[in-house]
């Protein structure tokens, strides 16, 4: 909404205005050749700054503009929006062989890829380049095409000025970091909706990391294919986005598909897409979530960049990343504001908002940049994050127990007084089975319907399991499973007996 206004307008927001000033004082007091990074959020309008940036300096040098992208799609939207701002460019794809008619354009836009083959195969040469704009400039593809570039100015912009890759940091090759308004400011100012976060406990033990220092499409597959975990995903979609428009973003292509089997066998309206399908069946599936008001597309990462559809509601994250710039990019497919839409859902079941903070806190992007290393190095590990959930009860269940006075019970806190008494750490869970059994019995008529009040504790239970192994200091997997049954199996029994009594 907020591209199509400027488009049609050609004129800028305040903040894009600031940022233009700020961008133009670095061009034009820096030496020529200064690579300068232009960070601002996912839904800012960056496409709108560096196309009124692109117009302002052709007209005032006479130099030429290139706008490089890593995705075709990003090549169209970016040509398009430097059309609406009056600047003719030609795009260089893979159908251009050479560039005879250069001199009739004063903007290029060309996809990294393409741009790098035409250039090695000297059938390309581009003249009186002045400014090289980067789109998405934290993906490391780009860096081959630098040493084209030595005389102009490059200008890199991104909504995280991290590199994925510890080992090649942004600061290596750009001097210079202009920060552009933040997420919160945005969301005052009414250019974003607001994000309502739900986290999801999830353990994530099984996860594995690759070399690319994120975790394994392999051991995700594993991990969310499993029943648990689709079980838990339908529950919170129906918990929290049931009815709303919304896109599932997963690590793995046999996730995505047993996501889309298990919504489509609960009756909803889905759909699942990745990189295999055709450009033809891509268009279809994404012009039937535009138009369907309560459509789900289940994806895998696909759907990340290049992709815009103001109307979506709800965001849910089906796997854990530890890429900070994927974390940003996925909840930002919800931001975009509409007339009927100023806040949206994000559904987190990946550890993810516990592992960088809630999508709009905050963010130091200069020490980030500036020692990307010790970010990278200090990000929450999943021990620390599982250790400091602290579950909390759904309201919607909280109300099927409103007979009882007290629902909660603190294993730490009793585990530190039956370890003060001298007695078994076993009497700890005997004390959290029989709280369970004594609410389950008080806000039920019968046995039958105490037992279907006792499987609904399965979450909380699974957590005061967790926290017990951790205070005995016996955490692997296999035991906590165990533990879980036999806590379940106890409890059945203790409401069996609680019954009996009133009898």
């Amino acid at each position: 909404m907020e591209i199509e206004k400027a488009v049609s307008k050609k004129n800028l927001y305040d903040y894009q205005q600031e940022d233009l000033k700020k961008i133009f004082k670095h061009i034009n007091e820096l030496p020529q050749g200064t690579n300068i990074l232009y960070q601002l959020p996912t839904g800012g309008g960056k496409t709108v700054v560096f196309s009124e940036i692109t117009r302002k300096y052709t007209q005032e040098t006479g130099k030429k503009v290139i706008v490089l992208t890593h995705r075709i799609e990003l090549s169209g939207q970016t040509s398009k929006m430097l059309h609406g701002f009056g600047v003719a460019n030609k795009i260089i794809n893979s159908e251009v062989k050479e560039l005879y008619d250069q001199d009739e354009y004063m903007c290029f836009v060309a996809m990294v890829e393409t741009l790098n083959n035409r250039l090695q195969e000297e059938k390309v040469k581009l003249n009186n380049i002045g400014l090289v704009i980067i789109d998405e400039a934290h993906y490391n593809s780009f860096r081959k095409l630098f040493k084209y570039f030595e005389e102009s100015t490059i200008l890199g912009v991104t909504a995280t000025p991290l590199s994925s890759n510890i080992k090649l940091p942004m600061k290596d090759n750009y001097k210079h970091l202009i920060i552009g308004e933040s997420i919160k400011s945005l969301i005052e100012k009414r250019f974003l909706a607001k994000a309502n976060l739900y986290n999801y406990d999830v353990s994530l033990r099984t996860l594995k990391l690759g070399i690319n220092g994120d975790y394994t499409v392999k051991s995700s597959d594993e991990f969310y294919g499993n029943h648990s975990m689709l079980g838990k995903l339908l529950t919170a979609y129906e918990d929290v986005a049931k009815g709303t428009k919304t896109l599932i973003f997963n690590n793995g292509i046999s996730t995505s598909l047993y996501v889309y089997e298990t919504f489509k066998k609960a009756g909803y309206n889905i759909r699942h897409l990745d990189n295999k399908n055709t450009a033809n069946e891509r268009r279809e599936i994404l012009d039937w979530f535009a138009n369907t008001p309560e459509a789900i597309l289940t994806s895998v990462s696909i759907l990340t960049t290049g992709f815009d559809e103001p109307s979506v509601q709800s965001i849910i994250l089906n796997r854990a990343t530890r890429s900070l710039t994927l974390y940003f990019q996925m909840i930002g497919r919800g931001s975009r504001i509409l007339e009927n839409k100023d806040e949206f859902s994000v559904i987190d079941l990946g550890n993810n908002l516990a592992r960088f903070g809630p999508w709009d806190a905050p963010v130091d992007w200069q020490e980030i940049f500036h020692f990307p290393d010790f970010y990278l190095e200090n990000i929450k590990n999943d021990e620390d994050i599982e250790r400091e959930f602290v579950y909390e009860m759904p309201d919607e269940l909280k109300a099927k127990f409103s007979k009882s006075q007290e629902i909660t019970f603190n294993i730490k806190e009793e585990y530190k007084k039956v370890f003060a008494q001298g007695k078994k750490s076993k009497e700890v869970l005997e004390m959290s089975i029989e709280q369970h059994a004594k609410i389950c019995v008080e806000n039920s008529e019968d046995v039958f319907d105490a037992r279907i009040l006792a499987k609904e504790l399965k979450e909380e239970i699974s957590y005061r399991v967790r926290q017990y192994s951790y205070c005995i200091m016996n955490n692997t997997k296999n035991y906590k499973e165990w533990l879980e049954e036999d806590y379940e199996r106890k409890l059945r029994s203790s409401i069996s007996k609680k019954f009996a009594a009133l009898m």
